[in-house]
């Protein structure tokens, strides 16, 4: 699939992350070196934060073109030292990122949704075991080894979140939306996610119980929506390209 040799993409993914943990520990001393206090992923969220997530989710609706400049100059300088020691080669990052954004999110968590509305049996199969479920239709992948289908009823509604950094599952849902990894969302959709979901436009009825989970390295999840109504003479493509990836990450409803 990758022009990238298997060590290549090893290190590169690798790297990566190590960009990412380093900055999280570079930020969280020079916070304390303030003698600012650190605040958990449950406490009360920053009033400066109000509204952050609104503004993220504005700027990257429909692409993922809009950047912020920060997160863009970071990432570019990442790019341009590995690039500069040939661990990577633009070229083929366009191809992948393409090849993400363009073929597989969200519309492969799209056939997977489409599919347990259309077939109890894979249902249960799929809320059952969910690695194996999807594994079914090929739909597998790195980011998305060990996958966890949560269903959305009347009584209850799942949100996923990724609390430490942005774990998420590339193989079903493509590139995550740049709100996913705000430290704004991060927080606040496990203090209060019923706030979080009215700030995108989605107002859960106050018995509706709102279930947070937390993706890992190890564990992704999929939110199983529920099936709108009057979409009974519809077969599973026509199904499929209603779901959206918002849906899927469960900060919307269809």
């Amino acid at each position: 699939m990758s022009l990238l040799s298997f060590q290549r993409r090893q290190h590169f993914i690798f790297s990566m992350f190590f960009g990412q943990l380093r900055e999280h520990v570079l930020n969280k001393k020079n916070r304390q070196a303030g003698g600012e206090t650190k605040k958990s992923p449950t406490s009360a969220a920053d009033p400066a934060s109000q509204g952050n997530i609104t503004r993220e989710r504005n700027l990257h609706s429909g692409d993922h073109q809009h950047v912020p400049s920060d997160i863009a100059l970071r990432v570019k300088a990442l790019e341009t030292v590995l690039t500069e020691k040939k661990l990577i080669d633009p070229r083929v990052l366009d191809k992948v990122i393409d090849r993400y954004e363009n073929q597989i999110g969200p519309h492969n968590g799209a056939r997977v949704v489409a599919k347990a509305w259309t077939d109890p049996n894979y249902r249960r199969r799929l809320l059952d075991d969910g690695t194996a479920a999807i594994g079914e239709l090929d739909l597998l992948g790195r980011q998305g080894e060990n996958m966890v289908v949560v269903e959305n009823s009347e009584c209850i509604h799942n949100l996923v979140v990724c609390t430490l950094c942005s774990c998420y599952p590339w193989p079903v849902l493509g590139l995550p939306p740049s709100w996913y990894k705000s430290s704004a969302y991060r927080a606040r959709a496990v203090a209060e996610p019923r706030e979080v979901l009215r700030e995108f436009g989605l107002d859960v009825p106050s018995e509706t119980e709102i279930r947070v989970w937390d993706s890992t390295a190890e564990t992704r999840y999929l939110v199983l929506p529920r099936r709108p109504q009057g979409t009974d003479e519809l077969n599973e493509d026509e199904l499929a390209a209603i779901v959206t990836r918002d849906a899927m990450i469960g900060a919307a409803v269809l």
